[in-house]
Formats: C-alpha cells, sequence, structure tokens
C-alpha cells in the first residue's frame, strides 16, 4: 500500500491537471472567439432561430407540441385559441364588415319540415387593395361686387402637399409602408404597378421629404407624449449618410431612437443628427422622468444627474455574451469539454 503523503501527492497532482486543462480550454475558446470575431461573419443570429423558408414548417411543429401539453401549463393565450380551435369558433371582431351571402335551393322540394333552414358558416374574406381616381370638380362663378367682378370657388379640403397628384390617403399608405411595415419605397413602387398605376421611387421619396417638414408639429406632440411617460428606452445607431454638410461620407452620423410613453399611447421615435454628443440626448428626454433602458453611454449621464431618472442596462448587450459563448464553445456542441458560461467582458 502507498503510504498517506504519496497519496496526498497524486491527489495534488491530479487536481494541478485538471485545473489546467480547464484554463487549456477556456484559453482555446478565447482565441476561437477571436478569431471568429475577426474573420467570421458578425451575424448573432444563432441556429435555432426562425428562417424565411421554414417558419412555416416551425410553426406548425409548435402548433402539435402546444396541443399535447396539458391545458394547465399552456399560456392563458394558448389555452384560449385551443378552446376555439375545438369549438370551431373564431371571435371575429365586431368592427369588422359582415355580408350575407345567401345560397338558395336551386329546385325546392316539397320539404319535410314546415320551413327551410339554414347552416351558417362564417369565412374571413381579404380585400385586395386597389387604387382609383378622384376627379374633384371645384365649381367656381363670377360674381358682381362692390369692386368689379370676382371669381369665387367652392370650398375644397386643405392638402398636405399643396397640388399633388397623391390624395392623403395614398400619402398616408406610403409613409405607413415604409416607416411601420419597413417596406422600401422601391418595393411600394412594384406593388403600385401592380395595381394598375406606375409611382416611381423618386416622387414619393419626395413626398416623404415634403411631409417631414409638415408633419413637425404632430412629431413634436408625440416627444411631448413619449416624454410624459415613466419608461423610455434609447438607442443610437450608427448610419453613412452620403451628403452631409461639413462631413465626408466615411465620417459617423447617428439616428437616435427612442420608444415609450404612456402604456395607451407608446410611440416609437427616429431622430437622425449628424452628431452623438451629449446635448442630443439632453434636447431629445427634456422633461423624461422615470427609468430609462440604454447601454452605457455616457451621453445619457447627464440625464440622470439632472433630472429624476434611473437607468437600467440593455438586455441585447446581455443576449451578445451568450451568443458568444454559443459560437466559440464548438468543444461542448460536440460532446467534449465542460460548459462554457457568459461573463462580462
Amino acid at each position: 500500500m502507498l503510504d498517506e503523503s504519496l497519496k496526498q501527492t497524486i491527489k495534488r497532482k491530479d487536481a494541478d491537471i485538471h485545473e489546467r486543462d480547464r484554463y487549456i480550454l477556456k484559453l482555446e475558446e478565447i482565441v476561437r472567439l477571436r478569431m471568429l470575431q475577426k474573420f467570421a461573419a458578425s451575424s448573432e443570429k444563432l441556429s435555432h432561430q426562425i428562417h424565411l423558408f421554414d417558419e412555416a414548417e416551425l410553426e406548425a411543429e409548435l402548433a402539435e407540441l402546444l396541443d399535447s401539453l396539458p391545458e394547465a401549463q399552456l399560456p392563458p393565450e394558448e389555452a384560449k385559441a385551443r378552446k376555439q380551435r375545438q369549438s370551431r369558433t373564431r371571435d371575429f371582431s365586431d368592427t369588422l364588415v359582415r355580408e350575407r351571402v345567401e345560397l338558395r335551393l336551386t329546385r325546392p322540394r316539397r320539404p319535410v319540415r314546415p320551413a327551410p333552414f339554414s347552416k351558417v358558416k362564417e369565412e374571413l374574406e381579404y380585400i385586395p387593395a386597389q387604387l382609383k381616381v378622384l376627379e374633384i370638380w371645384q365649381e367656381k362663378a363670377v360674381f358682381e361686387t362692390a369692386t368689379g367682378d370676382e371669381v369665387i370657388s367652392a370650398s375644397r379640403p386643405v392638402h398636405p402637399l399643396g397640388k399633388s397628384f397623391a390624395s392623403p390617403s395614398l400619402l398616408a399608405q406610403v409613409i405607413t409602408s415604409k416607416y411601420a411595415d419597413g417596406l422600401p419605397l422601391y418595393r411600394q413602387e412594384q406593388i403600385f404597378k401592380r395595381l394598375g398605376h406606375e409611382i416611381s421611387r423618386t416622387c414619393m421619396a419626395n413626398w416623404v421629404i415634403q411631409l417631414s417638414v409638415q408633419l413637425k408639429p404632430l412629431l413634436q406632440r408625440l416627444r411631448e407624449s413619449q416624454c410624459s411617460g415613466d419608461y423610455l428606452q434609447a438607442d443610437e445607431t450608427r448610419m453613412q449618410v452620403l451628403k452631409e454638410k461639413g462631413k465626408t461620407a466615411q465620417s459617423q452620423k447617428w439616428m437616435w431612437v427612442t420608444r415609450g410613453g404612456p402604456p395607451s399611447q407608446l410611440s416609437v421615435l427616429f431622430e437622425y443628427d449628424p452628431s452623438r454628443a451629449q446635448g442630443v440626448a439632453d434636447r431629445l428626454l427634456q422633461g423624461f422622468s422615470g427609468v430609462l433602458q440604454a447601454d452605457a453611454y455616457a451621453g445619457y449621464a447627464s440625464i440622470s444627474k439632472q433630472q429624476c431618472v434611473t437607468r437600467i442596462g440593455c438586455w441585447d448587450h446581455a443576449r451578445r455574451k451568450f451568443v458568444e459563448v454559443v459560437r466559440a464553445n464548438a468543444r461542448v456542441d460536440a460532446g467534449a469539454g465542460p460548459e462554457a458560461r457568459a461573463v462580462k467582458g
């Protein structure tokens, strides 16, 4: 039998070797991560995230999985959806227009019952968008006045862009599609062409630029409403602007984005500024007091000191550390090595 001192020495050596192996694995992960950061694609999308072409299959599999779970384990919304599927009820909104379609018997025979009866099936119909031309005939006449003859016209609704051929509803569609639905102007150009009339993207771009001036009072009111809430999210993103007075095309410019406001009136506002100076944050968040969720950018420090603002961190930055672990820790995916942990760098 080995004496006690030799056992302790072997045990200590084994512990040293184990610790050294862990340290080597850690160094390998660091090197692998640095190589990925330098040479690999910079996307933070994970392998299990939904892709464009298999979304339908994944949603179907998710529905089957939810159907296999007991009702007690389902979220409230999913439990309600399951009951609707089982009872075949749809709970269509009361605001929808209803149209009755009656299917009559073509060759009525003498019924067994005193009167015919009907079975009702409800379908949700989609009415495709369409373009139509509004012919606005404005009546005019010449009237005799004390100063002479005068041409008087019937009143006409005020148009935001004056003599533009686009109706207010078309202008609203363009800006909603671009900024709320993420449809670039060149895609809208193709959509309008399919609807029967070509509207160039240059024309729509001019509409958007002119509307940005006309809608400034509304944007200012939205900014005031947003800052009246007690929770606000803020971030600033680099963007390239080709023609900026006093700056080169390669210099950094910024799009400031804020989201918040009263719970019943949430809004998302975009504000372009070629500067990332602290003064921009002070101007956009003037009058706000509450919880501000943003990254660690020092430009928001002044707001926190001068106003009653509590800073909290950004979940996206926390998620980034876990993405780095997934990408760098290839040995875990292969079944070798201990699990890594996401730590603040």
